[in-house]
């Protein structure tokens, strides 16, 4: 099993008017992954927002700056948020870094959990599910070939027009990111691409059935299993005692998923729920490393899932100790379960061939 991070560059919306603390939110954020390459970890994910409380609107730019500190660990966006976004700019953009990363790019697409983006780029909310799907059929033909024709109806027709560059993986890895909606689950294994199930409240066995459904629609499509990939990505925090770990993380956490309740109409979040949320039947991968390391076995054996990737930072953290938690994920919690699973130490990243000019 592949172990990762993800992040969407969360910062003090109070203070995004100085732009010396968003540079240094991206300076910090690089440095982290950075860090997970240095320690082991195999994928680091870089999502996708257009508020003032996150700093990263252009994971892929965020990640080529990555890719050129990094040697090993796969770069993914978390998510792209392919229904407000034109599918050809995405390609090229992944392609890009790709190259620039020598094989390690890969795109986790998704309608997003904010809709900042689709009035912002001049899409109709009403079209929230047409435009995903047909999106997504460009965005996987581009990856298929060279030359393309398309038609479709919120964007411009395609005739037979080169799309370049091309990336060194093929194909470039392309998942699907869902939060729990049949229908998606159903299209990912349709299509037999990777699903990445985003359980962020309540207990994980519930989406056990998600994941089977999303196993059998791949069976019925005709797809090897052994290409049916799931990554279960999911809150945490990680300290060297849990109560370091509670101290630090719940803070931010409630201040955030507070903020966020206000502009849905949520209950506000409590200490109550928090610690359900970080108990053993909970969603959230928060504790001490060896509290982490049982999380991640657990979920294992519910989902027997192929990645898990955590996202340490739900409101604004002090840097030092988000390093200090991937540093504990990387040296501890990762060969832990790695030798549980009987996974090689870390899993190499492939470098390609580039293909014949």
């Amino acid at each position: 099993m592949e172990l990762g991070i993800y992040t969407f560059g969360e910062t003090d919306p109070r203070r995004t008017d100085d732009s010396t603390v968003v540079a240094r939110r991206i300076q910090d954020l690089i440095e982290e992954i950075v860090l997970a390459d240095e320690v082991g970890l195999d994928v680091f994910g870089v999502g996708e927002h257009h508020r003032p409380d996150y700093v990263v609107s252009s994971p892929s730019v965020v990640l080529a700056a990555a890719a050129a500190r990094t040697s090993r660990i796969r770069l993914t966006s978390a998510v792209t948020v392919l229904s407000s976004d034109d599918p050809v700019r995405v390609f090229q953009d992944f392609a890009t870094l790709d190259l620039i990363s020598n094989g390690r790019a890969e795109i986790m697409a998704g309608r997003g959990s904010f809709i900042e983006s689709y009035p912002l780029f001049g899409q109709d909310l009403d079209d929230y599910d047409a435009l995903f799907s047909e999106k997504l059929q460009l965005l996987l033909a581009l990856r298929e070939s060279e030359h393309v024709t398309w038609q479709g109806v919120h964007r411009p027709s395609i005739d037979h027009r080169g799309v370049y560059p091309r990336p060194l993986q093929q194909p470039l890895p392309v998942w699907i990111a869902v939060g729990g909606t049949p229908a998606s689950v159903v299209r990912a294994g349709t299509l037999g691409l990777p699903l990445a199930i985003a359980i962020i409240g309540g207990m994980p066995e519930r989406f056990v059935p998600f994941a089977d459904l999303y196993r059998e629609a791949g069976a019925k499509a005709g797809h090897d299993p052994a290409s049916l990939k799931v990554s279960i990505n999911s809150h945490g925090f990680i300290a060297d005692r849990v109560e370091q770990a509670v101290e630090t993380a719940f803070p931010p956490y409630i201040d955030t998923m507070a903020r966020i309740g206000r502009e849905r109409g949520w209950p506000m979040p409590t200490r109550q729920q928090f610690d359900f949320e970080r108990s053993p039947r909970g969603a959230m991968l928060l504790g001490s490393p060896q509290e982490v390391i049982d999380k991640i076995l657990f979920e294992h054996e519910l989902f027997k899932h192929d990645r898990m990737m955590i996202q340490f930072s739900v409101g604004p953290m002090q840097h030092a100790d988000i390093m200090r938690s991937i540093e504990l994920f990387g040296t501890q919690v990762a060969p832990a379960v790695r030798k549980a699973l009987g996974v090689p130490a870390a899993i190499a990243t492939d470098t390609p061939e580039s293909p014949a000019p």
